[in-house]
This record gives C-alpha cells, sequence and structure tokens, in this order.
C-alpha cells in the first residue's frame, strides 16, 4: 500500500507541475469480498485513464464515469458499487450514489473522488486603467490571469500574470470554461474584440458602451464573424451597480466573472445529477 501510495503521490505532484485536471478517487470502506481495499487510491485523468489501482474492473466503470461528472461539476463525489441485483434505486439507503457491479466476488466498495481543478483562467485585453485594477483583483481571488495587450502596455501590470503580447489568442488554447474580458478602451478594440470573440472562450465582456458595442458587433459581422459568436458578446461588462472609476468598474466586472462561474457549477451539477437519476 505504501509503495502505491508513493506511485499516486508521484503522479499527482506531476500532474499539477503540467497544470492538469484530473480526479483522485479513494476507497473508503469495503464489504465482503473483495480486491479493493480501504484507503486505496488512484488518479483518474481527464480522458478516463485510471492510474493507480482501487479494486477490479468491477468498478473502473463506475470510477471513469463518475470522475468525468465530478470533473465538470467540481464537486467531489461519494458511489458506492454493489453487485446489480442490490442496486434498485440511485441512491441508497444512506443516501449514497450507486453503481451496478457485475463481478462474482459480489463485494461491495464505497470510493471517495474529488476533482483537482485548475483555477479559472481570465484574458484581459488592453492596459487600460480598469484592466489593471482587474488583474490585481482577479489574482487576489485566485484567477489565473493572462494580459494581453500592445507590447508598451504590458509593463502596466504589476502583478504576477502571464503577458501576452498582441489578440491573437490561438497559443492560449482558450476552452468553454475560460473567461476573456475586453478593456482595450479605444486601443485596438476591434482587433481585441476579434479573437475574442474567435478564441473558444465561453465568456467575452467588453468594456464600454452599449451602443459602442453594438457598433463593434456590426463591424464584426459585415467581416464574417458568425452570429453564435456575436450573440456570446457580454456588453457593457461587469453588473450595474452604477460603477464609475476605475476601481469600481473592476470590482463590477469581477461579480459578474464569480456570478458566473458560480451558476456554471450549479447548472452542472444539477445536469449531473439528472442524467444519474
Amino acid at each position: 500500500m505504501e509503495r502505491q501510495h508513493d506511485d499516486v503521490f508521484t503522479t499527482i505532484a506531476a500532474l499539477m507541475e503540467a497544470e492538469a485536471e484530473f480526479c483522485v478517487a479513494t476507497v473508503v470502506r469495503t464489504e465482503n469480498a473483495t480486491s479493493a481495499k480501504a484507503g486505496a487510491k488512484a488518479v483518474v485523468l481527464a480522458d478516463g485513464t485510471i492510474k493507480g489501482f482501487l479494486g477490479g474492473g468491477c468498478v473502473q466503470g463506475a470510477v471513469r464515469r463518475s470522475a468525468e461528472a465530478v470533473l465538470d461539476a467540481g464537486e467531489p463525489r461519494l458511489i458506492r458499487v454493489k453487485p446489480g441485483d442490490e442496486v434498485v434505486e440511485r441512491l441508497d439507503r444512506d443516501g449514497v450514489e450507486l453503481h451496478k457491479s457485475g463481478c462474482p466476488s459480489g463485494g461491495t466498495v464505497d470510493i471517495f473522488i474529488e476533482p483537482m481543478r485548475q483555477a479559472p483562467r481570465l484574458v484581459i485585453c488592453g492596459g487600460s486603467s480598469v484592466a489593471t485594477v482587474l488583474a490585481r483583483l482577479a489574482v487576489t481571488l485566485g484567477y489565473r490571469v493572462t494580459a494581453s495587450a500592445l507590447a508598451e502596455d504590458l509593463a502596466g501590470f504589476t502583478v504576477d500574470v502571464v503577458r501576452h503580447e498582441g489578440f491573437e489568442f490561438e497559443a492560449l488554447d482558450l476552452a468553454a470554461r475560460d473567461f476573456v474580458v475586453v478593456a482595450t478602451q479605444g486601443k485596438r478594440d476591434r482587433e481585441a474584440l476579434a479573437g475574442a470573440l474567435d478564441s473558444g472562450a465561453g465568456f467575452v465582456s467588453f468594456v464600454g458602451s452599449r451602443r459602442k458595442a453594438n457598433v463593434m458587433r456590426t463591424h464584426l459581422a459585415e467581416r464574417g464573424l458568425p452570429e453564435a459568436r456575436l450573440e456570446a458578446l457580454k456588453a457593457p461588462a461587469g453588473l450595474d451597480i452604477n460603477a464609475i472609476e476605475p476601481e469600481e468598474i473592476a470590482l463590477s466586472i469581477m461579480a459578474e466573472l464569480v456570478a458566473v462561474r458560480r451558476q456554471r457549477a450549479r447548472d452542472s451539477a444539477e445536469n449531473n445529477r439528472r442524467a444519474t437519476a
């Protein structure tokens, strides 16, 4: 067991160093004859690969399915794998989620699965006062921040952020979970907004008036940007708190990002509950 834990912890350290996302599965209880032992740990990669030993093939399918849902929702989960003829409901009497086992051993295994996800990523476009204040606030809240601006503007970011010159985002490999806030405020607005909307980020907002955003939408539509991406633009950025100063505007934007992030998590958890119902 000690050697297995060493291997698992080595794998965890390497994955964290590589900024990968994965789950850690731990056997917390067993009953009757089973090859799984309480305390056994394994790592479940995002593609379903299991590194470590949790028991026979009876539990691996359940672990893979549950790990995918756990990683998606960002919430830990306790599952119980029991013989198929004993599973008639989605939940056991004590509320633990049930999964069927086809193994002849007839054993029961409780496994706790916890997500190891990276902090959300925020790309801030431009070197405006709002952009630099927003970077400081986002770093304080634990976001992974990338400052994307012209070379002469990157020096204005004094906190620990990734610096990316220009508004070509292909190298950043942005995904649906990521946020982009365009705070160029008159300096390469169209270029930054076009790059942001074409990046694959799930949330893009624009610091500027609603009228200016509509002009931008029209211009980008004429350039051939798909309507679905244009509709994804949130403008003006931030919650309506009558903000005026850069610090207040940055606060309203950060509050909106937190709200979107938490709502995503709730929606994902609800979808997963419905899928297992």
